[in-house]
C-alpha cells in the first residue's frame, strides 16, 4: 500500500483528509456528497467542490457535480494508508503509553500524515501486526486488505436479532464513556428486544441487562450478526 506510486505526487495534510473521508463516508453510502463532506469537514460545500475539482484533476477521485464523488483505485491506496497510519497510531499510544479513550483519535490525527514507511514497519512489528485497533475498527494491511466480517450497523438490526459489538467509532471519546456505563463494549453480545416505529429507539439486552439506545448512537456502533445466537 505504501508503493512509490502512490507517494511520488506532493500531497498536503488537506488532500489526504479528503480522501480519507471520502473513504469512510463512502463504506455507508457509496457516492459520496459535497454536503456529507461539508458537514464532517465543518466547511462551506463551495470549499468541498473546489477540492474535489482539485483531488479530481489529480486522478484521486471521480467527481461529478451534484452526484457527488468516488474515489479512484489510487485515492483509495492514499486513503487507506492514512486509515492504516491512523490505526496503527492509536493502538500504539494506548498499548505503549496508555493514553486515555478521549486523547487517541485526536493525537492520531496530528502524527497519521507524519507516519514514515520506516517507523510505520517497526510499530507494527512491536505491536504483533494487530488486525483491528483499540476501538475495533480494523487496520488495513500494507496491501490495502481489510477485515470484513459481516459488518453492519447497530442500528440496521430489527427487532429480535442478535449480535456482538466489533468497532465503536473513535470520532466522539465520550460516546465510548457513554456506551462502557452502560455495558456496551467491544465483544459484547445483545439481542435487539424492541424498535420503536417513528424515532427508532432501540431496546438492547446484554448479560447485564438492558439498556435502551438512541438511533443517532446506534449508528456509531459496527456490529456482527450472530444467526441462531442469544444474548
Amino acid at each position: 500500500m505504501n508503493s512509490a506510486a502512490t507517494r511520488a505526487s506532493m500531497r498536503t495534510e488537506t488532500d489526504e483528509n479528503y480522501l480519507k473521508e471520502i473513504y469512510t463516508l463512502g463504506l455507508d453510502h457509496g457516492r459520496v456528497t459535497t454536503s456529507m463532506l461539508a458537514e464532517r469537514l465543518h466547511c462551506s460545500p463551495a470549499t468541498v467542490t473546489g477540492m474535489l475539482k482539485k483531488l479530481a484533476g489529480r486522478q484521486w477521485v471521480v467527481y461529478e457535480p451534484y452526484q457527488g464523488a468516488t474515489l479512484t483505485t489510487l485515492g483509495r491506496a492514499i486513503a487507506l494508508e492514512i486509515v492504516r497510519h491512523h490505526r496503527l497510531i492509536e493502538t500504539y499510544l494506548s498499548r505503549a503509553l496508555d493514553l486515555p479513550w478521549d486523547r487517541l483519535h485526536e493525537e492520531a490525527e496530528k502524527l497519521e500524515h507524519v507516519l514514515s514507511e520506516y517507523l510505520e514497519e517497526r510499530m507494527d512489528e512491536l505491536l504483533g501486526y494487530p488486525s483491528f485497533d483499540p476501538h475495533g475498527s480494523p487496520i488495513p494491511t500494507r496491501e490495502g486488505v481489510v477485515a470484513g466480517l459481516g459488518r453492519l450497523r447497530l442500528a440496521h438490526l430489527s427487532k429480535g436479532a442478535t449480535a456482538e459489538i466489533l468497532e465503536i467509532t473513535d470520532r466522539d471519546p465520550q460516546l465510548r464513556i457513554y456506551l462502557d456505563k452502560r455495558n456496551l463494549r467491544l465483544n459484547t453480545k445483545l439481542r435487539v428486544v424492541e424498535v420503536e416505529p417513528f424515532d427508532g429507539l432501540m431496546t438492547l439486552r446484554t448479560s447485564a441487562g438492558e439498556v435502551v439506545l438512541g438511533r443517532g448512537a446506534a449508528s456509531r456502533i459496527i456490529v456482527h450478526r450472530l444467526d441462531g445466537e442469544t444474548a
